[in-house]
């Protein structure tokens, strides 16, 4: 066990903590967390079925903690949207990670305003779907939603952030005109 334990955690401990932190939106919580999805792991592997990848099952896992940790929470659903909020966020940590450095980007962090403004569910497909690089049928197994589900929710979260970017390019009257928000079909 400690040797499939040690090759799971080489695998995948940099995407399951990516996908944690972009739920939460803290470091801590999501080191917090991440250590949680490996003890329910450790503690479950023995009856994991093998009917999904192991990937799909431990992001199953990882979002299920995190909905946990947030459900734990006062005002959870509150939270939820808090805890979106990149310009309340202040990054303390003087190494940020790569994904810190990019929000710095005006049109990144615009693009990850907009993302901030839809639904939980939407949010989660477009994590998912185009920040951890998951194909629409592990989304749908991660989420237990049909890949129609998710085909239709991506469809409207990315019809959303494409208004609302234009919107915001209107306003702001920056360079941001048309918007490509195509992806390769799984």
């Amino acid at each position: 066990m400690n040797s499939v334990f040690h090759d799971l955690y080489e695998k995948y401990h940099q995407e399951m903590y990516q996908f944690i932190y972009y739920m939460t939106k803290n470091r801590e919580t999501a080191e917090d967390l991440v250590q949680e999805v490996y003890i329910r792991i450790m503690k479950a592997y023995e009856r994991f079925e093998g009917k999904s990848s192991e990937k799909t099952w431990m992001y199953s896992i990882a979002r299920n903690v995190t909905i946990d940790y947030f459900r734990k929470q006062k005002g959870w659903k509150d939270k939820i949207f808090a805890n979106f909020d990149w310009n309340r966020q202040s990054i303390e940590d003087y190494q940020p990670i790569p994904e810190e450095v990019a929000i710095l980007n005006e049109d990144i962090q615009n693009l990850y305003q907009c993302l901030n403004r839809c639904t939980t569910n939407q949010r989660s497909v477009i994590i998912l779907r185009y920040i951890q690089g998951m194909s629409i049928a592990e989304t749908a197994e991660i989420l237990t939603w049909s890949e129609s589900k998710v085909k239709t929710t991506q469809h409207r979260a990315l019809k959303a952030i494409k208004k609302l970017l234009e919107d915001l390019s209107a306003k702001e009257g920056s360079g941001i005109e048309k918007i490509p928000m195509e992806r390769k079909r799984n």
